[in-house]
């Protein structure tokens, strides 16, 4: 998410037509390898031949008896090589909505967190590219006019915002299930468009969440990194929630700085927290809410962590942990 650019940043219109051409191709990030080709089972195999045998020798070194070899030693066994598997979330435990839209997962086991609803905003999606119309439609976001949505940003390998988010929220609403939360997603797939950010605000509230976040990175300046939260401003609608807020956000900074080793936006906001008044998400929030941007994406040393599989699963874990904190006052 873009700081420049309102609900969780965005890409210059020049770039729309291109990452749409790459956006059925960033889950893999780019990668690609090159295969030989396959042998034809068909073509005929090289015969084997026998020598001649060579005629009787009679030399007198025929007669002597073979030299003894050396005793062969047998080599070594090979270390047993390791692999990391591709971190893979769990998939929500019933099937998304036919328009990839919000759904409600229920507790996988009893914990801390039973009886806790929580909501969980991956930002963007991935179909946003194909849908300028839809998400650059005008809403009121509780202060002033802003897009619907945004595409979001992406690396300059072009592995996109939206991704990254439905990935850590996948597995953040999967720990959260798993300590005994409700767990409501704003969206329930990477391929629909939308849904604006007010009824994003709306689908939290509606659940009366006990906590909201919204899972983000950044597109800042290529000079910058870091993570940073994001708080909201008073503004009437979030009158009643803004220090609940701020304490969520500490939570969370806390967490995020301990479970990523990711250091606080050297760019954005003072000690990883900004307060941000022209985001609806918050602005028109009635339960506890912050944004958190995990990363600049722009930032070549961000940019290879957000494609991590591993790293994504840190970060999960450490909103995860910081939502925990919040909720049980630890």
């Amino acid at each position: 998410m873009s700081t420049a650019m309102t609900s969780g940043g965005g890409r210059p219109p020049s770039l729309l037509a291109a990452a749409a051409v790459v956006a059925g191709l960033v889950v893999a990030a780019g990668a690609c390898g090159a295969t030989a080709p396959a042998r034809d089972a068909t073509a005929p195999t090289e015969k084997a031949t026998t020598p001649p045998s060579p005629a009787p020798s009679t030399s007198p070194a025929a007669s002597l008896p073979p030299p003894t070899s050396a005793p062969t030693v047998p080599a070594p066994p090979a270390a047993p090589t390791t692999t990391t598997p591709p971190y893979a979330p769990p998939s929500p435990a019933v099937a998304p909505a036919p328009d990839g839209g919000p759904g409600t997962f229920g507790p996988t086991a009893g914990g801390a967190l039973q009886g806790k609803v929580v909501a969980v905003d991956p930002g963007h999606n991935g179909g946003n590219f194909a849908a300028p119309s839809v998400i650059n439609a005008p809403i009121f976001n509780g202060r002033s006019s802003e897009a619907c949505d945004t595409t979001g940003t992406e690396t300059d390998g072009g592995y996109t915002e939206a991704t990254f988010n439905w990935l850590v929220a996948q597995g953040v609403a999967a720990d959260l299930r798993a300590q005994g939360a409700t767990v409501v997603l704003t969206r329930t797939s990477n391929t629909g468009v939308g849904p604006c950010v007010t009824q994003r605000a709306a689908i939290a509230n509606t659940a009366h969440a006990d906590a909201a976040v919204s899972i983000h990175a950044d597109g800042g300046p290529a000079g910058g990194r870091g993570f940073a939260i994001l708080e909201p401003v008073a503004d009437g609608p979030n009158d009643a929630i803004i220090g609940a807020s701020r304490t969520l956000g500490d939570d969370l900074r806390n967490s995020f700085l301990a479970g990523t080793g990711e250091p606080v936006s050297s760019y954005d906001g003072v000690d990883g927290i900004q307060a941000r008044g022209d985001l609806g998400g918050t602005n028109l929030s009635t339960v506890p809410k912050v944004f958190i941007e995990c990363a600049n994406m722009r930032n070549a040393a961000d940019a290879a962590l957000v494609v991590s599989p591993a790293w994504q699963q840190q970060a999960a874990a450490a909103i995860t942990a910081g939502l925990v904190a919040f909720l049980t006052g630890g």
